[in-house]
């Protein structure tokens, strides 16, 4: 029989990829604070605990999927406190690497290997089991957690020591929202110029300016039928959470001393987006804000 998994952070990224544990095989004990979350958990066969400590009854390998760094925090200090010596603790959260490297001393104090394993591939991908997974942690504890990452994504990289996997999806997420922002500048540009959407996809698409912001998400209705922009921005990638991450950037950018002109610029348009109420969209509604700005 598999390893029995403690996944606590049922929400709309933690509650598929548990599901797509469950449906690996793998017995699962869950916690969220959300009743909701829990609902939907307990219907897709997770035995719900009453706190998070609780989920640890019988479980080889802790898993975390949380909002920010002092959440993971605060439950890893609670977790340490009474896990076994020689769990797997892995956060799958995106949070700051001084907050992860944290996570990675807790469990080390308490004798548990660990991984920082933040995703990528927004709630689609949590769903179809198909995210990437950036790895921080030493080899014989990415080695023990790799069956478990696989049975919720598609690719692992292993990136570095502790706090690495974070570094990774800080930049990655940082090069995501400039993109979308200039592929949205495009798009409104090409519209005053008098190019339909679907002429400006066909060249983009398939010339330089491919990229992901394109292809796969595209900021208009029509090109990619899958997009966000066909179900009027319904996320997807919220545009909240993609300032979470640039306004990460920007601290890891602000900490190291190094120039992110276009980071900056890009987190600021989003913070301008968001506080304009529009943070529950996806991300790739800022084209929105582009073409109230251009007049």
């Amino acid at each position: 029989m598999l390893e029995t998994i403690a996944f606590i952070g049922l929400g709309n990224m933690g509650g598929p990829m548990a599901v797509n544990l469950v449906k690996a095989g793998y017995p699962v004990r869950g916690f969220d604070l959300s009743e909701a979350a829990k609902l939907a958990a307990r219907e897709s066969g997770i035995t719900l605990c009453d706190t998070a400590a609780h989920t640890l009854t019988g479980a080889a390998i802790v898993i975390t999927m949380l909002p920010a760094g002092h959440h993971v925090l605060s439950v890893w200090s609670e977790l340490v406190e009474v896990v076994d010596e020689g769990t797997l603790m892995i956060d799958c959260s995106t949070i700051d690497v001084d907050s992860a490297r944290r996570c990675h001393a807790l469990a080390a104090g308490a004798g548990c290997l660990s991984l920082d394993a933040p995703v990528s591939g927004g709630t689609a991908g949590a769903s179809a089991g198909t995210l990437t997974f950036m790895v921080g942690g030493e080899a014989d504890a990415l080695s023990r957690g790799r069956p478990v990452l696989e049975a919720m994504g598609r690719r692992v990289v292993h990136c570095g020591s502790a706090g690495a996997g974070q570094a990774a999806k800080i930049c990655n997420n940082m090069i995501l929202g400039i993109t979308m922002a200039g592929v949205c500048e495009a798009f409104v540009l090409g519209e005053k110029l008098g190019l339909s959407h679907q002429a400006l996809f066909d060249v983009a698409s398939t010339s330089s300016g491919q990229c992901w912001a394109i292809s796969t998400n595209c900021p208009v209705p029509g090109p990619v039928p899958t997009s966000p922009a066909n179900r009027d921005y319904t996320p997807g990638f919220a545009a909240a959470l993609m300032l979470k991450d640039m306004r990460l950037s920007q601290e890891a950018a602000n900490s190291t001393g190094t120039v992110t002109a276009l980071g900056a610029h890009a987190t600021e348009l989003y913070d301008l987006f968001d506080q304009l109420g529009h943070g529950g969209e996806d991300f790739s509604a800022i084209i929105n804000y582009v073409r109230s700005q251009s007049v």
